[in-house]
């Protein structure tokens, strides 16, 4: 064996300086006392953590980064951009604008709770950390129109919500944040299920590792991503990792731009470091995929990051996340002078556009009236091809997985199927809390993939004729549609309190009381956006993006 190098030590994720603008929480809770040897200490009450978990989790459910809000607009000035990326940018910042008043959240899926927090030496705290940061995500779910979507598992088989949507994540580490001693610093997330659904890890081989092969793997994985989770993303790969777990985890800080002041070529350290060309180019490669943001366009995208670490010999690692268009989240830090969260915008609307309705195309939107039989509204349907864009105004019913489970077991014994479900269009979604003098709380769609296995056998019992939520489905569900005459309607996902506020003039539950946000409920909605995915002649739109196109490699 040749002889060992010298010792050389790197963090594996160098980051450089912070660029963070902040903005003062408080001062109370903190002082500096003197230690041994001279050195001072920094001390952090239990109430100090609590009280910056609690304002950094308001924070990030109505507010949004001005970088991302800049994006939006760019969407809506690029004249390359399809008019349904425009279209999506627009209700999404119009999204923003309203949940930045701070009653009704930027998205229903308030998400998991996640903290992670680099303490450095010379903060003293008294051990309780992660209880006090749980506490202030308690206080935060419980006082605002949050959702609770956190369940406990009573045995392998049954589980019940938490009703505070705790647990949190909480990851606290012993380290000199920015190598300075005597601070304490955060990453505070909001994980939504349907984005974090889109973590994929892939075990790759060395075989990887060329320009063109990566290349056409890329192409072939992130296709598969789909619209589920909220598109334009901000994507994040990581290629590599002393672990599976550690290039997952360093692929969400990465979605979260924690990871951006990264060096940007590799050394002998062995540290990672951010890939600028090949981001350049998978951005691109996204642009042509068709997908856009949501419905076709250019925009699937706003960016990516691409992080290289080391690895073993034998294993490569792939990572991929995404940070959806609910891109939640907010760095923190605790200092001598008091307790620091990330300053987000709360006036979004200097990012919205003189535009008219028309500048969008709005003489092509077809108008639906959803008091009319289903008869009539499957023939309305039948005359567009997918990706028209609907209007919806009228009745609709509300369920998802629980209540889909509990009327396929009543299909399964034999029973009919509800009439509701014979009458009226299916959304499938979830509200978060209903505030005072509201409709509704912030109730945009869920992920329509979750109800795909029951597709046929409802649609076989005259049931989810015409059914709308968030992304593609698969094959079976465009099978099912054209032997029984169905429609797959897309929402755009991301605009959840815009949906409450304008379009949903009427909520009330119809069945399954006891199961919360899961219950039937039945809405009655004016001029709600949708577009036709899949239609009852067995076209998809979704299914012509999701095929690989590309026939060279990186140049």
């Amino acid at each position: 064996m040749s002889s060992a190098a010298a010792f050389s030590y790197a963090p594996l994720l160098p980051t450089g300086p912070d660029q963070t603008e902040y903005r003062l929480v408080t001062d109370e809770g903190v002082d500096v006392v003197n230690g041994p040897g001279g050195r001072r200490f920094l001390t952090v009450e239990p109430a100090a953590l609590t009280a910056l978990t609690a304002e950094a989790m308001h924070d990030i459910a109505h507010f949004l980064r001005p970088a991302h809000l800049a994006q939006l607009r760019s969407i809506i000035d690029d004249p390359a951009a399809s008019p349904n990326d425009r279209f999506v940018a627009l209700d999404l910042l119009r999204n923003a604008n309203i949940a930045a008043g701070g009653v009704l959240p930027m998205c229903q899926d308030t998400g998991t709770a996640i903290v992670m927090g680099k303490r450095g030496r010379h903060v003293l705290t008294d051990g309780t950390d992660a209880e006090a940061i749980s506490r202030g995500v308690y206080q935060a779910y419980t006082r605002l129109n949050l959702r609770y979507s956190q369940l406990a598992p009573l045995t392998m088989w049954d589980e019940r919500n938490t009703g505070s949507n705790l647990p949190a994540q909480v990851e606290l580490y012993a380290e000199d944040p920015d190598g300075h001693p005597d601070a304490y610093k955060f990453l505070f997330m909001a994980k939504g299920g349907g984005s974090a659904n889109k973590s994929y890890l892939y075990q790759e081989t060395k075989a990887l590792l060329n320009p063109t092969r990566m290349m056409q793997f890329l192409e072939e994985k992130l296709r598969l991503i789909g619209t589920a989770a909220c598109p334009p993303y901000h994507l994040a790969i990581v290629i590599g990792g002393t672990s599976a777990e550690y290039a997952l985890k360093t692929a969400k800080y990465a979605s979260a731009k924690y990871l951006d002041a990264l060096p940007t070529q590799g050394s002998m350290s062995a540290h990672g470091f951010r890939d600028l060309e090949l981001e350049a180019e998978v951005l691109e490669l996204t642009r042509n995929f068709g997908i856009g943001a949501q419905f076709g366009g250019r925009y699937f995208c706003h960016d990516v990051r691409v992080v290289r670490l080391p690895r073993h010999g034998a294993s490569c690692p792939v990572a991929i996340a995404v940070s959806c268009s609910a891109d939640r989240q907010a760095v923190a830090k605790i200092t001598p002078s008091g307790v620091w969260l990330e300053r987000l915008e709360t006036d979004p609307a200097r990012y919205l556009p003189d535009v008219t309705e028309a500048q969008l195309d709005n003489s092509e939107v077809v108008r639906v009236d959803l008091n009319r039989p289903m008869d009539e509204i499957r023939a309305e349907l039948s005359k567009y091809p997918v990706k028209t864009r609907l209007s919806l105004t009228g009745p609709l019913v509300v369920a998802r997985d629980i209540a889909h489970a509990k009327i396929a077991e009543r299909l399964d014994a034999g029973e009919p199927m509800p009439q509701y479900l014979r009458d009226h269009a299916v959304y499938y979604a979830g509200p978060a809390k209903t505030p005072e003098g509201y409709a509704s709380g912030s109730f945009g769609p869920t992920t329509a993939g979750r109800m795909d296995a029951y597709v046929e056998k409802f649609q076989a019992a005259g049931g989810s004729m015409v059914m709308l939520a968030k992304g593609n489905r698969s094959a079976q569900v465009t099978r099912s549609c054209q032997t029984h005459g169905g429609f797959y309607l897309g929402s755009i996902g991301g605009p959840a309190a815009r949906l409450a506020q304008d379009c949903i003039k009427h909520v009330e539950v119809l069945e399954y009381p006891e199961l919360g946000m899961e219950a039937v409920w039945k809405i009655e909605v004016e001029d709600f956006p949708a577009f036709i995915v899949v239609d009852d002649k067995g076209e998809d739109f979704f299914a012509e993006v999701t095929k690989p196109v590309l026939t060279v490699g990186r140049r």
